[in-house]
Order: C-alpha cells, then structure tokens, then sequence
C-alpha cells in the first residue's frame, strides 16, 4: 500500500453539464487546471457533489481518465467507490483498473440502513478487497444511518489501509471522540465546509470540501493557516464565507456550488434530475455576497 498524504485541503469535484444534459468534459478540464493552479491538495473523484448516480458508466470512465490525464500526478486523486451492495463493491475493487487513483472513499451504505456490525462487515469485505487506501465516509443525512466513533475506532484499529474518515456527521462531539482514540495511522477528515476550522482545532487533518470548487485558494489558505497553528487568521477567513456556507446548501448540493461557478463564468448552472439549480431567491443572495467579496460575476 503506497502512502498517501491527504492533509489540508481536498476538493469534492463536480460535474459540470452541458445544456443537452451531456457531460462537460472541456469545463471539467478547466476547473481541474483551476484546482491544480491555486492550491488545492488532493482531488475527490465521483463522490455525492459530481452527482454519480446519474452519471453513466462510460461518463464515469471518461471523467475518470480526463482528471488523471489531467493531474499527471502532482497531487493525489481519491476516487468515489461505495454503495449499498457490499458484493458489487468487492467485484469493483478486484476487477476495475485503478491506475493513477491514490485512494478510494466509500461511503456507509445506504437506503439498507445496516446495524453497527453490517457497516463494520461492509467495511471489512472492502478493505480486504482492495490494496488501496480507503477512505471511509460517514454522512447519515444522505445514508439513512450513522456510523458511530466506536464503530469506526474499530474498523481504524483493525485495517491498516483504512486511513481515515471523512466525517459529515454535525456531530461535533463523536468527531471529538474518534480524534482522541484514534491510532497513530487513522485521521479524521471533515466533511462539512462549515465545521473545518473548529474541527482542524481539535486535531482533523484538513476537509473534503464542496466550496472549494469555487475557491481553492482562498479556502486552502484557511485550512493550512489552522492546521499551523495561526487560528485568528484562519478564523477571519472562515467567518468571511459564512453565509456562502449557509447558501451552498439551502437548495442542496450541488445546486449552490454550480449556481457560484455560473456566476464566476466556469460552467452552466445546469445539474441532472431530480436536482435542479437553486431558486432565483439563493441565486440572488449568493450573487449579493460574491460582490462583497468583489467576485466578478
């Protein structure tokens, strides 16, 4: 298992759509170049904002290729690999080509809604699958289900390329938990833009972040002055995008990231159903705070 350096701050790309509903590859291409050229360290591939489940398998493959060819491995790339079939996930892991991808993120099954031992037996048949590092994912408002610090403790202490969680939980204090009981080779990666800076004060290594996509300078400056130790820097950064936060999420993710990218000239503020862009009120309120930002939009 190569080593893999995922502190500070990872962006959960998204997938920019033409108006037709195809993929965008020639937008996916320029935001991957805005990533690399303004700080970004790592990259997520196909997880929850690139909306994946309405992606094809061919589009999946294309997009796959486009960001490796893209990164040429200057900074890590994870790749989105869960599900709610433990079976089908095991045959992806063995069977799949996964050249160029540094590790993968799995996230608690879904919709099934396992016990702690289903998700702990879900997780063991993907680590034993794989040579990978794994990256695991808790998010109950998306799965339906938490996996609690115990459980994820447990699955930490006993697969060495189990090497960190991206917790969305809002929980700060099972968060707290899991970074106080860890071993030394399992990190807590915070998966909620909002929380990264008090979550980076209690010992997290960074964020897999969403608002990121739109600034990659600005938000990793902020993860790398917490992770430094300068906090009131780092705070002033944070409470700047408060209200972005709030905004990104009012009409779900990834409506509020792709309605700034329109507004910033990225990509078309177009997202395939069930998701639609987000009502004109968001719209209007985040294009209000890009100019006090003095975004040109």
């Amino acid at each position: 298992m190569a080593d893999i350096n995922l502190r500070g701050m990872g962006v959960a790309l998204l997938t920019p759509f033409n108006e037709d509903d195809s993929v965008d590859y020639e937008a996916l291409g320029k935001l991957v170049d805005y990533q690399l050229q303004n700080g970004t360290d790592y990259l997520v591939v196909l997880g929850t904002t690139a909306e994946t489940p309405t992606l094809t398998e061919e589009e999946k493959k294309q997009i796959v290729n486009l960001v490796v060819t893209r990164v040429r491995g200057r900074i890590p790339i994870v790749l989105g690999v869960g599900g709610n079939c433990t079976r089908a996930i095991v045959e992806q892991l063995k069977a799949n080509d996964f050249e160029g991808i540094d590790a993968i993120l799995s996230v608690v099954p879904y919709y099934n809604k396992p016990s702690q031992e289903g998700i702990y037996q879900h997780y063991r048949a993907i680590a034993m699958a794989t040579r990978l590092p794994i990256v695991l994912y808790n998010v109950p408002g998306r799965t339906g289900v938490n996996m609690t610090a115990e459980t994820t403790l447990r699955i930490a202490r006993e697969f060495k390329n189990v090497i960190a969680v991206k917790e969305a939980s809002g929980n700060i204090t099972q968060m707290d938990d899991i970074i106080k009981n860890k071993p030394a080779n399992f990190n807590v990666i915070s998966g909620d833009d909002g929380i990264t800076f008090p979550l980076v004060t209690l010992g997290a290594i960074g964020v897999i972040s969403v608002i990121g996509n739109a600034f990659p300078r600005e938000f990793s400056r902020m993860v790398r002055l917490s992770l430094s130790g300068d906090y009131a820097s780092a705070r002033t950064i944070h409470h700047s995008f408060t209200e972005l936060f709030d905004l990104l999420f009012v009409d779900g993710n990834p409506a509020g990231v792709k309605c700034m990218l329109h507004m910033m000239g990225f990509i078309q503020n177009k997202l395939r159903l069930p998701l639609v862009p987000t009502r004109i009120g968001t719209f209007e309120k985040i294009r209000d705070v890009l100019h006090q930002l003095n975004i040109k939009c």
